[in-house]
């Protein structure tokens, strides 16, 4: 059973804390990982690219030429798809890209995905993360603190924190997430976890069933 310090925001130790190897040390599937970022990013898709058949281009109603003795080829239709400005054949049209992944997949996906960040060293923990106003300076100071200052973190959080949530919108590359809504892919594109100590029981209280997954 792997452990980690757990720190102060000034980076000092305070602790440790047992981590369950069955949410943070799970085989690293890039099979699951590349299927569950895949529908996530299918979810985002806004589905509305769409293009018009030959029953939606305006005009040609009439027949363009006579049936027989043109000697040309026969016409129904100045819109047909071989005619320039016709109908276009099997275009797009708007859809639902979203596609359903069973729940299990993707808990393992996310048990993958926060395993392969405690095996690279990618992952703090710190007691909490308490800010009494709205101030990203605040934010950028823990994050210098913690020598995190220019990485990209994820920080994930048990409770809604609204001055640490917008406090830290404005910085790149740094997001803030609660336990509820962590996925694989926010923890893929992030280079850094910071969690806090409550956010880590959550989740590992959340994962540890292996069939309960959430998220976007």
């Amino acid at each position: 059973m792997a452990t980690l310090d757990v720190v102060t925001l000034e980076n000092k130790k305070s602790g440790s804390v047992k981590l369950n190897s069955t949410v943070f040390e799970a085989p690293v599937r890039t099979d699951l990982l590349h299927a569950e970022v895949r529908r996530q990013m299918a979810r985002r898709r806004s589905g509305t690219h769409s293009t018009k058949n030959r029953t939606a281009v305006s005009g040609g109603g009439s027949k363009p030429w006579r049936q027989k003795g043109s000697g040309r080829a026969r016409q129904g239709t100045t819109r047909a798809p071989q005619w320039s400005g016709g109908g276009v054949v099997f275009g797009p049209v708007p859809r639902s890209h979203e596609h359903a992944l069973p729940k299990r997949v993707r808990g393992a996906a996310l048990r993958s995905a926060l395993s392969y960040r405690l095996a690279e060293g990618d992952i703090t923990v710190v007691d909490s993360i308490d800010l009494d106003a709205f101030k990203t300076q605040r934010v950028v100071e823990i994050l210098r603190g913690l020598s995190l200052e220019g990485a990209s973190v994820l920080i994930v959080i048990e409770a809604k924190d609204e001055h640490l949530q917008r406090s830290a919108r404005n910085l790149p590359g740094v997001n803030v997430l609660l336990v509820e809504g962590l996925n694989v892919y926010d923890v893929l594109r992030h280079r850094k976890l910071l969690v806090t100590k409550p956010a880590l029981a959550a989740i590992e209280s959340r994962l540890a069933g292996g069939s309960r997954e959430s998220g976007s």
